[in-house]
């Protein structure tokens, strides 16, 4: 059953998944000046996990956080639904 854009868990989940977006971006920065660092490249392959985990669970109830073919949608089209993440 798929909540709705409105219910705290969804920006619980939408909150999570911008915590980690800014950890990754962050990581990605400093890789590309301490491309040896293997601390910082496993921390950013854990968080590239968890990311693609969250992303599901959250598009399993809320429908897709990107369009363009990076995210499946249920039916009907789900695009027509808002608040889009961007939008909240």
């Amino acid at each position: 059953m798929g909540g709705t854009p409105c219910d705290q868990q969804f920006y619980e989940w939408l909150e999570e998944l911008q915590i980690v977006d800014f950890a990754l971006v962050e990581l990605n920065l400093f890789l590309d000046t301490h491309p040896e660092d293997l601390n910082s490249i496993k921390q950013y392959n854990q968080l590239s996990q968890e990311r693609t985990r969250l992303a599901k669970q959250f598009q399993e109830v809320y429908g897709p956080l990107m369009n363009f073919g990076h995210a499946y949608s249920k039916f009907p089209w789900e695009w027509s639904q808002a608040p889009w993440p961007w939008q909240v």
